[in-house]
């Protein structure tokens, strides 16, 4: 919060104000001062999504009771300029994936299918590019897989400038098992690639409509039979803001959605699924 200082005049000043020409005090008359508050450097997002689903790299996890996926990310920046990098910050981000169906194992934590933690560094260039280098692990608490680290690289284009209202905001992104256990279907030492679009609807009103277009491969083994092509994904998503909570609480929204999801043969055959499966999704979250 800005801080209010009020300047008074002493005793003796205020006096010689009333007896005095004012011309003798130009330029020197009280006045309230207010500091402009610093930018925090501290930013972040939490909240809570409910799917009907669970996929992720193309691969089946969970299609039955119902699955909460509660997440929180912090964003610290490090530098912010006008030069050729324009933006560095250190993202530091957990998830989890609930179940209420699970495997059945003896694990104290049965219901807890999986959790996630990620670090990295990512670096706004050129205004509009922002890499994202990080280190991810997935884990199981419920037991239900076995450990999995991984290197992830994403790029991402904001194209706004260039398109305006018909931006895609285009995505790339590279994933590299690191040997311990497997992000993929396949031996654990694989290669993940992905390519995307995020185009948002212009709908006039308080809704933000968002339309993911998803493909994902692998390489080197990444999926069952050494194969290429992992899935391929289309969404319609809506976010409204709760305009009910005051702003000092952060920034909070309601959304919900649904993605059609094409798995590649291998993958549907590794779960027991058709190829065709269709995601509906809902949820919360905050910002500040």
């Amino acid at each position: 919060m800005a801080k209010l200082k009020n300047l008074t005049l002493s005793a003796g000043i205020a006096v010689a104000a009333i007896v005095l020409p004012s011309s003798l005090y130009a330029g020197t008359e009280s006045k309230a001062v207010v500091e402009t508050p610093a930018k925090s450097a501290l930013s972040g997002d939490l909240g809570v999504n409910f799917v009907s689903e669970y996929i992720t790299h193309g691969v089946m996890q969970e299609n039955q009771g119902v699955i909460a996926q509660p997440y929180a990310d912090l964003y610290y920046a490090l530098y912010e300029g006008d030069g050729a990098v324009n933006k560095v910050s250190l993202n530091l981000g957990v998830w989890s994936s609930l179940h209420s169906r699970h495997p059945g194992n003896e694990s104290n934590t049965p219901g807890w299918y999986e959790f996630d933690y990620t670090i990295g560094v990512a670096v706004t260039f050129c205004k509009d590019f922002t890499l994202t280098t990080s280190y991810l692990e997935f884990d199981s608490p419920s037991s239900s897989f076995d450990l999995s680290r991984n290197l992830n690289f994403n790029l991402a284009y904001d194209d706004t400038s260039l398109l305006g209202a018909f931006a895609l905001h285009p995505h790339v992104a590279y994933l590299r098992e690191l040997g311990y256990g497997a992000a993929g279907t396949g031996n654990g030492q694989g290669n993940y690639y992905e390519i995307g679009i995020a185009p948002v609807i212009p709908t006039g009103c308080c809704v933000t409509l968002t339309v993911p277009v998803t493909a994902g491969f692998g390489s080197n083994r990444f999926y069952a039979q050494n194969k290429t092509f992992g899935y391929a994904s289309a969404g319609l998503n809506a976010a409204v803001p709760i305009a009910c909570i005051p702003a000092k609480y952060g920034t909070w929204t309601f959304n919900a959605g649904a993605t059609y999801v094409y798995l590649a043969d291998q993958n549907a055959d590794y779960s027991g699924v058709d190829n065709n499966r269709f995601v509906f999704n809902g949820g919360v979250g905050v910002a500040f």
